[in-house]
């Protein structure tokens, strides 16, 4: 009974033996054998990159943005760039074929000229490939992209703006009138306008005015210049449109002599009666114009504050104004054109184009920190410009930028006193809707 006990398990444990060792025999022939490939490292391969922004950028301007440390830093790509002009406009390109691979635009008019051409290529799973991490961009920029998109990821943020308050400081040391601050409220600032706003030795000079066609696009109340819901234009809708016109169309004509004055000139104080003419106190305009403009604010005398902010929203400023690049549906190598926007939005890239004087759009205090450090003004208030947080960016259809052109042009006439605001808003909203049936028709 012993041995017939002991006979058995032993047959058996050599049977599962041999087929054990057959199994393993398999495997090693099979899985262990098996190799995974090698992740392919797109940087070394020869590849040529083309963007294109009708923007009118011109090549010098490119190149010292971004050309030249995008060739640096991608040895085996060559980086070219078109220059919208004469025979290169968008549609240009579009009809004689000419490939581009990035295609950058701001917000709003990135939509307006990619989708009725149908360049905009959905980058979300090209974004996941090459480990894009969208964590460390601002999540205002990155989802007002999608907001316009249905959710698709057309673009990326690469640089952004916003509106600060300029400010001449010879005007206020002429007439004895003390600096603005950081964190001034918009009362105050109008207080300020009022002393200001004067006539000396003939000249008329103006306290305040601002850039129509961005306040239009970066207004603090965030209100959106169509209805998310229809389609239609908000601007004869929604109440805050008349809260904005009032605040910067109404208010600071309340200054003595103001209102006459411009109605006079038949115009509105503009960027050179600031920078060129030096007859506006205070100017609100984009933080990026100390970076576009740095030879023009060279003849005068200027520093920044923080866009002064409204009673009811402490600490929200304007809107961010971001550019977004996006591959194109014609991109030769998007894996190579990948690669290249993940560097453009990294901590090297965004923390050399800051240092220069263009605002980061990375969640990193560190990068933030380095705004202005090689400026030819890094001896500004550069604080101002991420004093106040961002207003959200509201929902942006498709033909935002042909809304915001009519409400621009309109609010013009009302501000020069050809008409009154309810007159305005009804016209914009007209025009408005003619323009949505145009953009349609261009995009059937």
């Amino acid at each position: 009974m012993n041995k017939k006990y002991i006979a058995i398990p032993i047959s058996m444990m050599l049977a599962a033996s041999i087929a054990a060792g057959c199994g393993k025999t398999g495997a090693v022939g099979g899985e262990a054998d098996k190799k995974e490939p090698a992740p392919i490292d797109y940087t070394q391969e020869k590849a040529e990159i083309v963007f294109y922004s009708n923007n009118g950028e011109l090549p010098e301007s490119f190149d010292a943005r971004m050309g030249n440390l995008v060739r640096q830093k991608f040895p085996n790509y060559t980086i070219k760039y078109i220059q919208a002009g004469q025979g290169t406009q968008l549609t240009d390109l579009i009809t004689t074929g000419t490939r581009f691979d990035i295609f950058y635009q701001s917000i709003g008019n990135f939509e307006a000229q990619a989708f009725p051409v149908n360049i905009q290529y959905d980058m979300t799973e090209l974004i996941k490939k090459h480990q894009i991490d969208l964590t460390r961009l601002d999540s205002t920029v990155v989802d007002a992209v999608k907001q316009a998109s249905g959710g698709k990821l057309y673009g990326l943020p690469v640089t952004t703006t916003n509106l600060v308050l300029y400010y001449n400081k010879d005007l206020f040391n002429k007439f004895g009138v003390p600096f603005p601050k950081d964190g001034m409220t918009w009362d105050e600032i109008m207080e300020l306008n009022k002393k200001l706003t004067r006539v000396e030795n003939g000249v008329q000079y103006y306290g305040f005015t601002h850039s129509p066609f961005h306040t239009l696009r970066l207004n603090p109340f965030s209100v959106p210049s169509a209805d998310p819901a229809t389609g239609a234009p908000a601007i004869n809708k929604d109440e805050r449109w008349k809260t904005f016109f009032d605040a910067f169309y109404v208010q600071p004509m309340n200054a003595p002599g103001y209102k006459d004055a411009i109605e006079k000139a038949n115009k509105i104080p503009d960027i050179n009666a600031f920078v060129k003419e030096k007859t506006v106190g205070m100017f609100l305009y984009l933080s990026s114009l100390i970076y576009a403009w740095e030879k023009e604010l060279q003849g005068i005398n200027w520093d920044i504050v923080s866009m002064p902010t409204f009673k009811e929203m402490p600490s929200v400023g304007s809107q961010s104004y971001p550019s977004y690049y996006g591959i194109t549906q014609m991109a030769q190598n998007k894996d190579a054109a990948a690669q290249v926007l993940k560097y453009l939005v990294s901590d090297e890239f965004q923390s050399d184009i800051a240092r220069k004087g263009t605002m980061p759009v990375l969640n990193n205090d560190k990068v933030k920190m380095e705004l202005g450090k090689d400026s030819f003004y890094k001896d500004r208030n550069w604080k101002a410009i991420f004093y106040n947080k961002f207003a959200p960016i509201p929902p942006k259809p498709a033909y935002d930028a042909d809304l915001l052109t009519t409400y621009y042009t309109i609010g013009n006439q009302f501000n020069l006193g050809k008409m009154d605001l309810n007159t305005a808003l009804r016209m914009m909203e007209e025009d408005g809707l003619k323009k949505i049936e145009a953009y349609k028709q261009k995009t059937k």
